[in-house]
């Protein structure tokens, strides 16, 4: 529970400083989360990017104020984070479907985006399989590259597309995808596709060593067809199993294993591995 009462009290600081020029950091730092931490916890649990959410608040309260006062469009531009009347212009009538002018009129349609308040709710009795296992340090051997929680989605299952179409597969097998959380507030992070050091002679060119420290690990069974399968279970791992556990995540390495098979059967079996310790 006190997972999301953080998140809450993020929520209520965002809505206190819709106006002011806060960032992802700012808003991490105030509830005492790292910055990957609680944009991969926000998202997954709102289905909206920090910045979305932050955006439409910003555009959805800017469009009440047109239509119920006689502010001038610049001023409402201005004290919502725009800098420019254009590029105010641009983003409100991407949300809206009107300009910004438009929404002034009587009987203009706009939209609202009203503020959110996270809830546990309990559902039915599906059950979640995990087992919480000791692990020393590891290397593994990874093909990296850089992502950010709008992009990872997406461009993540493409990354492995290209892995694979490359023939990467065959000179270090793709039995794990790793996410290395940003620890210096950087909105992108690093996801690299690889195995352990143990399973490869030679450390191929473009590949790099990632240094797994010794941890406690909460590894979650996943049956289904990737990459959707793994995708819920991420949401179920943050939206049910971490606010009723009581473990806390530890602020390093994520892990997503693969087995052997057909990824895109409905009985593929992969895992998810994040390191906790005790509350």
């Amino acid at each position: 529970m006190e997972w999301i009462k953080s998140l809450n009290k993020a929520i209520a600081y965002m809505e206190d400083n819709i106006t002011e020029n806060i960032t992802c950091e700012d808003v991490a730092e105030y509830i005492y989360l790292s910055s990957f931490h609680f944009q991969r916890t926000f998202n997954l649990l709102t289905g909206f990017t920090v910045g979305e959410y932050m955006r439409n608040r910003r555009l959805s309260l800017a469009g009440h104020e047109l239509l119920t006062s006689n502010v001038k469009v610049i001023d409402i531009a201005l004290k919502y984070g725009y800098e420019t009347p254009e590029s105010f212009s641009k983003a409100f009538s991407r949300f809206h479907g009107v300009t910004p002018n438009e929404a002034k009129k009587t009987g203009t349609i706009l939209k609202s985006f009203n503020r959110l308040t996270l809830k546990i709710i309990l559902e039915g009795g599906n059950s979640m399989d995990y087992r919480i296992e000791k692990k020393e340090a590891f290397q593994v051997v990874a093909k990296t590259k850089y992502f950010n929680e709008v992009t990872s989605q997406t461009e993540i299952p493409k990354f492995w597309s290209e892995y694979y179409s490359a023939g990467l597969d065959d000179i270090v097998c793709g039995m794990m995808g790793i996410c290395v959380q940003a620890k210096d507030n950087r909105e992108e992070w690093k996801y690299g596709i690889g195995c352990e050091r143990k399973f490869v002679k030679e450390i191929p060119d473009g590949f790099e060593i990632l240094e797994i420290p010794a941890h406690t690990w909460a590894i979650f069974t996943c049956i289904g067809a990737m990459p959707n399968a793994i995708q819920d279970l991420w949401k179920r791992v943050y939206g049910e199993w971490l606010p009723a556990s009581n473990y806390e995540l530890i602020s390093d390495y994520d892990i997503e294993f693969y087995t052997e098979g057909d990824s895109r059967s409905d009985d593929y079996v992969s895992e998810i591995w994040i390191p906790v310790k005790e509350k």
